[in-house]
């Protein structure tokens, strides 16, 4: 069709719609479709075929025309076509379509779409023609099957049994305060027996990590010999036991072959030192009228200063204070152990202790979490280079009786001998 016949009033030369003029009948254009019964042009109905879909032959092209069997009962295209097209010489094009009679005004085709469509069709959009709805089209990209899961937040731990920590905490002050305060032979007893606790599990960890045989029965005898002569004969017998126990190691370990000697008898006079002698100095603190008081004050202000650095380092700490020592010790840590020290030797000093005053408590918690701490970090030296985390597992939340003594070996002398400076021996 041209615009003539499709929105235009007949023309003098013709009698209807697609119908002969006057005069005569038409003759059809070489390869148009032929026409149809005349219309009454008033009377028309604007109706139009179907449009070509892919796989049925078009009208009036070169395949056969199988109209009559592609919609039995009736011709091939619906009596009411799809909107947007029309039909024009067997061809179609995309003008709205319209179903109302034959209008005698021209008729007004809505503009095409020229601008580009867009790489991601909008939401409510869909492809007409056998796409999938827009939502579809980018859909969210699914989780990669072989990568493992983010993994979860995981609270901070304290890295310990608490329950089972605080109960043989708990356990092992009620043992220390009877013998203390009930019979100091007794409390010389406890000391003795952690002493060769200690060395057992000293000397084994040095034979199984590290391949040293310290003798262990003359470090044993000689340990317990140590504690008791400082209790009775102060400094002096202390020092005379220290000499006797090195000179058994010496003589003991000749018994075996010379191979490693030079390494096990260093190793166990080490041991004599580290563990039954520091010891005595707790056992010399016992002499004194006051002494079950000062031995509570010395073991109050080093449990008071690991328990400030553990409390404050696990909530506050991030600035590590030995890394390559023990990487859980922080210096926000040092500074709560230093802080709970000071507070708690102050309160010792001023109501535990004969003629102590508040000030010399602030200098002894001071000192405490310098030497508490000091030994913390020796005895980490010496399980990093063993490669252990505990010493032993005698103590469940703790490790072993090393774990425990760890702080309060190398605090003992310094407890003792700031306690003779500031209120004498006696």
């Amino acid at each position: 069709m041209n615009d003539s016949s499709w929105g235009a009033p007949p023309s003098a030369g013709q009698a209807g719609y697609w119908g002969p003029a006057e005069g005569g009948p038409a003759q059809p254009a070489p390869g148009a479709v032929p026409a149809g019964p005349a219309y009454d042009a008033p009377e028309a109905q604007h109706t139009r075929p179907m449009p070509i879909v892919p796989g049925v032959p078009a009208y009036g092209g070169g395949q056969g025309d199988d109209r009559g069997a592609a919609r039995p009962g009736g011709p091939l295209f619906p009596s009411e076509p799809f909107p947007g097209e029309a039909r024009q010489n067997g061809t179609f094009r995309d003008d709205t379509f319209q179903t109302e009679p034959y209008q005698t005004e021209p008729y007004q085709t809505q503009p095409r779409r020229t601008e580009p469509f867009p790489s991601e069709p909008l939401p409510s959009e869909s492809f007409q023609s056998g796409g999938l709805p827009a939502e579809t089209q980018n859909p969210e990209p699914m989780p990669d099957a072989t990568q493992p899961p983010p993994p979860a937040p995981q609270k901070k731990s304290a890295g310990r049994d608490l329950s089972a920590a605080i109960g043989v905490g708990v356990g092992l002050g009620v043992v220390i305060i009877a013998s203390l305060f009930i019979v100091k032979a007794v409390f010389i007893g406890v000391i003795a027996v952690a002493v060769v606790v200690g060395l057992w599990e000293l000397t084994s960890r040095l034979q199984e990590r590290k391949g040293i045989k310290a003798p262990l029965v003359p470090l044993a005898v000689g340990g317990a010999a140590m504690v008791v002569a400082g209790y009775v004969r102060g400094a002096e017998g202390a020092w005379v036991a220290m000499a006797l126990t090195a000179l058994a190691v010496l003589v003991w370990r000749m018994t075996e072959p010379p191979e490693g000697y030079l390494k096990d008898v260093t190793a166990g006079v080490f041991a004599a030192f580290y563990v039954p002698f520091l010891a005595t100095f707790v056992a010399m603190m016992l002499t004194a009228d006051d002494g079950p008081w000062r031995v509570l004050t010395f073991l109050l202000l080093t449990v008071v200063s690991d328990t400030g650095a553990y409390a404050v380092g696990w909530r506050f700490g991030k600035n590590r204070l030995a890394p390559r020592i023990s990487p859980g010790k922080t210096r926000e840590g040092l500074l709560g152990a230093v802080l709970f020290a000071m507070v708690a030797g102050a309160l010792c000093m001023h109501f535990l202790i004969d003629d102590g005053a508040w000030w010399q408590g602030l200098l002894l918690g001071l000192a405490v979490a310098a030497s508490a701490t000091l030994g913390d970090l020796g005895e980490s030296m010496i399980k990093r280079d063993l490669g252990i985390k505990d010493m032993g597992t005698l103590l469940p939340g703790h490790g072993g009786i090393m774990d425990r003594l760890d702080s309060l070996l190398p605090t003992a002398p310094v407890v003792w001998l700031l306690m003779v400076v500031f209120v004498g021996g006696g």
